[in-house]
């Protein structure tokens, strides 16, 4: 099974699974109401044992496609295939996947115990089949305890739990989760965040897996799937997503905070040179650029650096400190160039408002996109005025 840890031996035995698959895949899935597409065109292969997150703002598709996939919602257009059998033409309760919602769905009359037998006890088997596979799950989100008791007598970490004990003690052959950690406080999210790793690999689960958070999807997931008004923008792994996004939509969801629009110069032999609002970079090229097109410059504020005082030289520029957030560690810091242009940096060196700084930033972590307008961070742009359009 991909990814079990049958070597820790305190570990509980795993529940069995009566049904599985080498690939999911999803074939040109669209769907639409009324005019509006919702999702378009999705093409993806899930191989059993990954979990796949699909990530984007509100409104990108990303529940359209789960439901799509659950069988919630029919297809307008595409097909669903396990292995060689189309399954989007079966209805949910045929599919064999379990689904973690949003908002628990639990029963509040019942207790864990029940809550999570349920669906156990509507396919009719055994009691003592029953009993055993319920407490099984139970054990393995670490409720024992609190089996007898009813939903309202848990905190909210306790009932996401019971909700993905309950889609597990079904054995499907895919586990579906929908913004399963947005109803509870920071430190239960993370907390749930390494309960969801740890039962995945355990149990070896395939999992699909929708957030708006990107940390939460790099933090869990194999592959990420990032989506904009409907359609696929990419597709691949956290390193992936992280270090090379494909276009400025892609970096601005992935924490490219700085979204400097500028102006594509002539190549130079380090890279793609970049200008406007008083900056001269060279960046990292990603797509196809002419000189005198408009381009996005993005970074991280984690690669923007700060350089020792007078440091002159290519990609360094003076700024001055504005707003400072202690963050542990390091400090969130938002400066300003000569010529008006924001910056947000992560840094450890102790800054104060009024601070003036050099900020450096290296080619091969500023990357330079073609302007298709997405950008919502463009850090030189002034702000409308109530009642204008922005700029």
């Amino acid at each position: 099974m991909t990814g079990s840890h049958r070597g820790d031996t305190d570990a509980p035995a795993a529940p069995r699974r009566t049904e599985t698959f080498s690939t999911l895949r999803l074939q040109g899935v669209g769907r639409t109401f009324g005019r509006t597409a919702a999702l378009e065109g999705l093409d993806l292969e899930i191989r059993r044992g990954e979990f796949i997150a699909l990530l984007g703002p509100s409104g990108c598709g990303k529940s359209t496609a789960l439901n799509c996939l659950a069988g919630l919602l029919p297809l307008t257009s595409g097909s669903i295939w396990q292995d060689e059998t189309r399954i989007d033409v079966l209805p949910p309760e045929r599919r064999g996947f379990g689904m973690v919602f949003q908002n628990y769905a639990l029963f509040p009359h019942m207790s864990v115990r029940k809550n999570v037998a349920f669906g156990l006890t509507m396919q009719r088997l055994p009691k003592a089949e029953v009993a055993r596979r319920a407490d099984e799950a139970i054990r393995l989100v670490r409720l024992e305890e609190h089996a007898h008791k009813l939903p309202g007598q848990l905190s909210g970490g306790q009932q996401q739990r019971v909700a993905i004990a309950r889609a597990i003690v079904l054995e499907p052959s895919l586990v579906l989760m929908d913004e399963p950690l947005s109803n509870l406080d920071a430190k239960l999210r993370l907390e749930m965040r390494t309960e969801i790793r740890r039962l995945h690999q355990s149990l070896g689960l395939t999992t699909v897996y929708v957030t708006h958070d990107q940390e939460e999807a790099l933090s869990l997931a194999d592959r990420l799937v990032v989506l904009r008004d409907g359609t696929v923008q990419q597709i691949g792994t956290p390193e992936d997503l992280h270090n090379r996004p494909v276009n400025q939509h892609v970096a601005d969801f992935m924490g490219y905070r700085n979204l400097i629009r500028l102006t594509a110069g002539e190549p130079t032999g380090d890279g793609t040179r970049v200008e406007g609002d008083g900056l001269s970079l060279v960046g990292s090229q990603v797509g196809d650029l002419t000189p005198g097109a408009a381009v996005v410059a993005a970074v991280r504020p984690e690669d923007v650096t700060v350089s020792e005082p007078g440091t002159s030289g290519p990609n360094h520029f003076r700024a001055t400190v504005e707003v400072v957030e202690y963050q542990g560690r390091e400090l969130a810091v938002e400066a300003r160039t000569e010529s008006g242009v924001r910056l947000h940096l992560r840094t450890p060196h102790r800054l104060a408002p009024g601070d003036d700084v050099v900020l450096g930033v290296a080619v091969e972590r500023l990357l330079v996109f073609p302007d298709d307008g997405t950008a919502s961070g463009e850090p030189g742009s002034a702000p409308a005025l109530p009642g204008q359009e922005p700029a």
